[in-house]
């Protein structure tokens, strides 16, 4: 059997393609947020040096990709380990060489990937206008913060496309959180 086969047996009997598509979401929205408060406290305690900006907001996408990794790996394991104890129990057999236990092995790395590497890309998108600060015709934070709402709105817009609401709604509401997040941050000051 071929390993896109596999994979795709082992996402239908575990469901674990829904379990890594909200995972995606909530660690994305996650990363998203953490960036945008960070460039945020940057933004109005009056733009240090670029590269203390990128290094801060690396530093924050690492701490989030780890936590990511390892908490959604120990969780997910857990619970794939659980499922199978129980399967076992009720089939009276042991199924660590079948395509259950292979997939209770499999799913929670998989997932976890998902969850780890959802904050990081996305960070690394919003933060890429620092990058090229010197190009940019407006203040590169300025151009971190919109690209950091334009990542939130179309995690929105795939949520939308998720649950069948209308799309533009649902990027909206997104953004909204997005909004009042940076207008939080602003009071602070």
């Amino acid at each position: 059997m071929k390993i896109i086969d596999q994979l795709g047996l082992f996402l239908k009997i575990t469901g674990s393609h829904t379990i890594a598509r909200r995972y995606f979401v909530v660690n994305g929205f996650d990363g998203v947020l953490t960036m945008l408060g960070i460039i945020m406290g940057f933004y109005i305690s009056g733009e240090p040096e670029t590269k203390t900006i990128i290094n801060a907001c690396l530093g924050a996408a690492v701490a989030l990709t780890v936590s990511g990794l390892t908490s959604a790996y120990m969780s997910e394991a857990a619970e794939r380990q659980n499922s199978l104890r129980q399967l076992e129990q009720a089939m009276v057999a042991d199924l660590g060489n079948s395509a259950h236990g292979r997939a209770a092995r499999l799913m929670p790395a998989l997932i976890a990937l998902v969850n780890g590497l959802a904050p990081l890309l996305l960070s690394l998108l919003i933060i890429s206008p620092l990058w090229f600060a010197d190009y940019l015709p407006l203040s590169p934070l300025t151009v971190a913060i919109a690209a950091a709402l334009g990542v939130v709105f179309f995690l929105g817009v795939f949520l939308g496309q998720v649950s069948g609401v209308f799309w533009l709604w649902s990027g909206l509401r997104t953004l909204l959180i997005a909004l009042l997040t940076c207008g939080i941050i602003f009071l602070l000051d």
